[in-house]
């Protein structure tokens, strides 16, 4: 459906960041996650035929085009921006320095929070690196 891969997601996470007016359209199986950037699709089962876009859906999902704001921690609410300015201002240089200048990770409830559905480390561990690529 968009062209790229995708992730199984459990209707749990689907259900908190679907709007509220259309979340009894949410069944009881899992979803699949649309991983591409410039597809407006956010969730969606072939077998149930639903599908929510992003104007669905309650908060900005950081990976794709436009997020505004980029969360990368959802549990904290810390964006793409406080994770590199913590490397880039703070000297930040692992997941302990955002932890501490951050308060990423500290209050994690992943499976509702995430817009995947699980732990946001490696997308943290992303944007170290992002951040520290632009110090070279």
């Amino acid at each position: 459906m968009c062209k790229e891969p995708t992730q199984e997601v459990k209707n749990i996470t689907v259900k908190h960041f679907v709007l509220d007016n259309i979340s009894t359209k949410v069944h009881d199986g899992n979803y699949r996650i649309c991983l591409n950037k410039d597809c407006d699709v956010v969730y969606y089962d072939t077998v149930a035929n639903e599908i929510f876009k992003k104007k669905d859906i309650k908060i900005p999902i950081w990976y794709k085009k436009d997020a505004n704001p980029k969360y990368i921690c959802y549990c904290n609410q810390v964006t793409e921006e406080q994770i590199i300015s913590a490397v880039l201002k703070d000297g930040a240089k692992d997941m302990k320095d955002i932890i501490k200048f951050t308060g990423a990770k500290k209050n994690g409830k992943c499976e509702i929070n995430n817009p995947l559905g699980k732990c946001c480390s490696p997308i943290i561990q992303e944007t170290i690196d992002k951040a520290l690529n632009m110090m070279k």
